[in-house]
């Protein structure tokens, strides 16, 4: 509450003094705290006590019960740069140096970490010195942070059993707490795919509603602790699925209150594995002719609506393509019959990149924002992101006062063309410029 009250103060202050700009309180109170070295980091933690702060604790509680500070409202308050979260998901391969661009990021989310008899386990073959490189990109970005990512579709069939009662939760968090501190982490990433649903194991429970909730509350309050042995912010974070079946096996109203961030994988909306029509996998709007009217929108409206505040939306977005094979030539493929093909899942730079180069066309849906690739000769079709229309998630994230975008994953796009336009559309935010300044 100490450095609530001064973030209340300072904005006050400078707001009287006609000195305000976002980020100022952050500032301001950042000098107060020892152990903050990023505005991602600027978080209310029991840890966070400092002697001046102690010294002047009368003084900043007095003024924070003042009126200015009570008319201070939420909207008001500076808002922090938006986030930009990669998934690295190198599998049984080395990280080549300078892959990462670090500078680039505010989140590494490693992919991933498995579960063995209930505890948190390395997934591949490479993953410990994988992490040391990762965690050494902080020398040339002190900002960024590293989180373990554990699970992802097909490893989360442990994670029922993980929930289920109060022992196995505690022995799975008594272990993920050794894997951060062991690798020197920032926190986990909880993919659970998906509580109380079918996934690729068909490994569920009922019960797993309230116990999703249970186990990132009690994760988050065993971080608690940690924080204040380390003297550093440790971030609990989700994956989250887009469907409605996914909010409706959930308490997110419940379960956002312990997290830092919900990592919304608003993509694989149209799959070639499971739907027989074309559509846009990762859609921003939805277009009147799709049969489903999926969009990313959709699902952030969902989400809020569930009681998950926009401020804790990181909209997730694909660096991927899907494709289909045998789309009859009609509306350039879109929501045509198709047929799933040998690669119907391709990486940006392997497929859409390529794509364009050998004889595909680009078309673009206005009302969706979405691109699309069509080649009538061979009669498929591709459905992706590109830098257009990422320039425009990454404004609605901004008008929408979203968290900020996350994708997946960084080894998808090696030309490096979704990653700088997600970073110079992010940067138009004023807390960015400010902090640029």
């Amino acid at each position: 509450m100490r450095l609530e009250s001064a973030l209340r103060w300072y904005t006050c202050h400078a707001r009287a003094r006609g000195q305000f700009f976002p980020g100022y309180a952050e500032s301001r109170a950042k000098q107060l705290d020892p152990f903050s070295k990023s505005t991602e980091q600027v978080r209310l933690r029991p840890w966070m006590k400092t002697r001046h702060l102690a010294r002047s604790t009368a003084f900043l509680l007095a003024l924070a019960a003042s009126s200015c500070s009570l008319a201070l409202s939420a909207q008001s308050r500076p808002a922090s740069p938006p986030i930009i979260v990669a998934y690295v998901f190198p599998q049984d391969n080395l990280i080549p140096d300078g892959q990462i661009a670090a500078q680039k990021l505010t989140r590494i989310n490693y992919a991933f970490a498995n579960i063995k008899d209930g505890r948190v386990v390395n997934g591949f073959a490479h993953d410990d010195e994988n992490l040391a490189s990762l965690v050494a990109l902080k020398r040339r970005n002190p900002s960024l942070t590293v989180l373990i990512s554990v699970g992802g579709w097909l490893w989360s069939g442990p994670f029922t059993d993980v929930a289920l009662t109060r022992q196995s939760r505690a022995v799975f968090i008594t272990s993920a707490v050794e894997f951060i501190t062991r690798h020197q982490l920032d926190g986990l990433d909880i993919d659970w795919e998906y509580p109380g649903l079918p996934g690729a194991e068909n490994h569920f429970r009922p019960e797993d509603k309230q116990n999703y909730t249970l186990l990132i509350k009690e994760l988050r309050l065993r971080l608690d602790k940690l924080e204040k042995q380390l003297h550093r912010p440790l971030y609990v974070t989700v994956a989250a699925g887009s469907s409605s079946e996914f909010l409706s096996h959930t308490e997110m109203d419940k379960a956002q209150k312990y997290l830092d961030t919900v990592n919304l994988m608003a993509y694989d909306y149209y799959e070639p594995d499971s739907d027989a029509i074309t559509g846009h996998h990762a859609p921003l709007y939805a277009n009147p002719a799709d049969p489903k009217k999926a969009s990313a929108d959709k699902s952030v409206q969902e989400y809020e609506q569930a009681g998950v505040p926009a401020a804790k939306i990181v909209l997730g977005v694909p660096f991927y393509a899907h494709v289909w094979g045998q789309v009859p030539d009609l509306n350039h493929g879109l929501f045509q019959p198709g047929k799933q093909m040998p690669n119907s899942f391709s990486t940006y730079s392997g497929g859409p990149d390529a794509m364009l180069k050998n004889g595909f066309l680009r078309y673009w849906d206005p009302v969706s924002n979405a691109p699309y690739l069509y080649n009538a000769e061979k009669q498929v079709f591709a459905s992706y992101d590109d830098p257009e229309s990422l320039q425009l998630k990454s404004k609605y994230v901004l008008d929408h006062k979203l968290r900020g975008i996350m994708f997946w994953d960084y080894e998808s796009d090696t030309t490096g063309a979704l990653l700088n336009a997600v970073r110079d559309s992010l940067e138009k935010s004023p807390a960015s410029e400010s902090r640029a300044k």
